[in-house]
């Protein structure tokens, strides 16, 4: 079973910066595309942003998109969303998730990690 551990969340002042990361170790994580969700009002989890398996393709809510940069480093099997210009909005506990399909990460399936505390203040 994949296991996903993020961590990087802490509290930041607005316009401020942070850099998340979610490790999968111990599986073969090239095999897997990933994304980063948030919780929103009326949804349990909003999609921020996705990575294709080999890296080459990215996605991105229109919420974040030109301040977030989904990446990956497959030697390190680990996910990284570097999050700039920060917003007090953006304030949100942060999971990543990871299935074989970039279509099933987008649509919430997959396994999920625990999630990062991310607080941005005014």
């Amino acid at each position: 079973q994949l296991q996903l551990v993020e961590s990087g969340g802490r509290l930041v002042q607005a316009g401020g910066s942070l850099r998340l990361s979610c490790a999968a170790p111990g599986r073969t994580f090239s095999n897997y595309a990933m994304g980063w969700f948030r919780p929103a009002p009326g949804k349990e989890r909003e999609f921020v942003a996705a990575v294709s398996k080999n890296g080459e393709s990215t996605y991105y809510a229109d919420s974040i998109k030109g301040r977030f940069i989904i990446s990956r480093d497959t030697a390190k099997k680990t996910v990284y969303l570097q999050m700039n210009s920060l917003l007090p909005e953006d304030t949100a506990v942060y999971y990543c998730n990871a299935h074989g399909s970039l279509t099933v990460v987008k649509r919430t399936g997959g396994v999920w990690g625990q999630g990062t505390q991310v607080t941005v203040s005014s």
